[in-house]
C-alpha cells in the first residue's frame, strides 16, 4: 500500500487529520492518504487527482458561508431581475419569471429544467449542506443526515447560478439593442451568490465531514447475509469514499450507498448517452431556438444565427462565448467521450495520464453549454411587447436542451478507472 503524495503549506502545522485508506475515483488506485495539516493537499501517485483538500476552519466558515448564500438565494428570488421598457410599455422579470415564461408557450420541459438548476438544485444544495453542518453540533445528530449529505454531492453539478449570470450577461446585451433595460437588485444578490457558493465549496472539507459523522457514532456496519452476496472483499464507496471490507452491492457502513467495485454497464450507458446527444444535436442546430419579432416582422433564429446577430451589432466578445459554449463545447465532449470509450474498449495504455484529465474536462464543461437556454428564458420573459417586440422559443431550444442533458448524463456514466482497468494497470490492494 502506497502514501498518497502531500502537498502541505509552506508553514508547519500540526496534523489535523488522520491517515486512511481512499481510492483514486478517476483512476481506481487504493493508497493510504497521510495526516495532514491545515491547507494542504494529498494527491494521487498514479494520476495526480487530488484525493483531499483540507483547511483551517472545515466546519464553522463552510456553514457561514452556505446559511449566507441561502440569504442572497432568498434575495434574488424575492426581487427583480431586470425590467424593460419601451414606448411607454414595461416589463419585468425575476428569477422565475423565464420558466413562466417557456411553460406560457408550452415548453413545459424547458421550463422544468431552468427552474431546477437555477433554483431548486442550488437551494437543495445549500439546505442539504447547512443542515449537515447545523446537526454535527449537535451531541447526538440523526442518522438522516448520512443520506442528506450524500444528496448534496449530487445536486452539485446540477446548481448553476455561475452559467444562469453569463446567460443574463448576454441576454441583457441583445435587449440592449432593441428596448430600455434597468438592472434590478436580483442581479447583484445572484452575483454574491455566485460567490459565497464558490467560497463555500472550496472551504468545504467533505471528508472532514464524514469523518465528524463517524466520531458521532453514525456509521454502522450493515448485518451480514450469510454469503448470499458473495465473500467480502474491499471496496470503496462511491458516494463518500471509505474503503471497507463488505459484500458486494451491500450498504456502505457510512452513508448506507450501494457498494459496487466499478459504475454498473458504464460502457454501454455511456455509448447510449452519447449516440443520444449525436442524435439531438442535428436538430437542435437546425430548428430555430428563438423567434423574435420587431413591428410585425421577424425570422426565425438558430444558435449560429444567433451568433450571426452578435457579430452583426458588433458584440464580437459575445458572439464568441456563445458560439464556443453552444456549438464547440458540445462537438468537443462528444469527440472526448467517443476517444474514452474507443481507447478503453481497446484496452490501449496510451497516455492514461492525459486521457484521465481529458475525461475531467469532459466532466467539468458539458454544464457550460446552457447558456443558450437560459438566455432564451430571460428573453422570453422580457421581450413580450405585443406587435412592437416579442419573443417566441422554438423546437431548436428543446433540441439543444436535450443534447446538455444527454451529454452530461454521458460523462457522468463513464467510469474513468475502466481505463486503467482495461490496460491491465492493477491497483494496489491488500489482501
Amino acid at each position: 500500500m502506497t502514501p498518497a503524495a502531500a502537498l502541505p503549506d509552506a508553514r508547519k502545522q500540526p496534523a489535523l487529520t488522520s491517515p486512511h485508506l481512499r481510492e483514486c475515483q478517476d483512476c481506481g488506485q487504493i493508497q493510504v492518504v497521510p495526516a495532514l495539516p491545515p491547507a494542504s493537499r494529498a494527491v494521487c501517485l498514479r494520476c495526480t487527482s487530488v484525493l483531499r483538500h483540507t483547511h483551517h476552519d472545515p466546519f464553522g466558515v463552510p456553514l457561514a458561508l452556505h446559511l449566507a448564500a441561502l440569504i442572497m438565494l432568498a434575495i434574488a428570488a424575492g426581487t427583480v431581475l431586470l425590467s424593460a421598457s419601451t414606448f411607454g410599455m414595461g416589463e419585468s422579470a425575476g428569477l422565475f419569471s423565464g420558466a413562466v415564461g417557456l411553460e406560457q408557450h408550452g415548453m413545459w420541459e424547458l421550463a422544468l429544467l431552468v427552474l431546477f438548476t437555477t433554483f431548486a438544485a442550488p437551494l437543495g444544495k445549500l439546505l442539504t449542506v447547512s443542515t449537515v453542518l447545523l446537526c454535527l453540533r449537535l451531541p447526538h445528530p440523526p442518522r438522516l443526515i448520512r443520506r442528506v449529505f450524500a444528496w448534496a454531492e449530487r445536486l452539485r453539478p446540477w446548481s448553476m447560478i455561475e452559467i444562469y449570470l453569463l446567460g443574463l450577461f448576454v441576454a441583457y446585451s441583445r435587449l440592449g439593442a432593441v428596448v430600455t433595460i434597468d438592472i434590478g437588485p436580483a442581479v447583484y444578490a445572484l452575483g454574491a451568490l455566485m460567490l459565497t457558493m464558490v467560497a463555500a465549496d472550496y472551504t468545504l472539507d467533505v471528508d472532514a465531514v464524514w469523518g465528524a459523522m463517524d466520531r458521532k457514532g453514525l456509521r454502522r456496519t450493515p448485518p451480514r447475509r450469510g454469503g448470499a452476496l458473495g465473500p467480502p472483499v474491499r471496496l470503496a464507496c462511491d458516494t463518500c469514499g471509505l474503503v471497507s471490507r463488505a459484500e458486494l452491492h451491500s450498504p456502505c457502513p457510512r452513508c448506507a450507498s450501494r457498494l459496487r467495485h466499478r459504475k454498473p454497464f458504464s460502457i454501454a450507458r455511456t455509448w447510449a448517452w452519447g449516440l443520444s446527444a449525436l442524435i439531438l444535436y442535428l436538430p437542435a442546430n437546425y430548428y430555430p431556438v428563438l423567434t423574435v419579432i420587431r413591428l410585425g416582422r421577424g425570422e426565425p433564429s438558430t444558435i449560429i444565427g444567433g451568433v450571426e446577430e452578435l457579430i452583426g451589432a458588433g458584440m464580437w466578445p459575445l458572439a464568441a462565448l456563445v458560439f464556443f459554449a453552444s456549438i464547440v463545447v458540445p462537438g468537443l465532449k462528444l469527440i472526448g467521450l467517443v476517444i474514452l470509450l474507443i481507447s478503453t474498449q481497446r484496452g490501449t495504455r496510451w497516455r492514461l495520464r492525459d486521457r484521465t484529465r481529458l475525461y475531467r474536462i469532459v466532466d467539468s464543461i458539458g454544464r457550460w453549454s446552457m447558456i443558450d437556454i437560459f438566455m432564451g428564458s430571460i428573453l422570453v420573459a422580457l421581450l413580450q411587447f405585443g406587435i412592437l417586440a416579442r419573443v417566441t422559443p422554438g423546437f431548436g431550444a428543446v433540441a439543444f436542451a436535450g443534447v446538455v442533458i444527454t451529454t452530461m448524463l454521458a460523462a457522468q456514466s463513464f467510469d474513468p478507472r475502466l481505463m486503467w482497468d482495461a490496460a491491465g494497470v492493477q491497483a494496489e490492494y491488500d489482501a
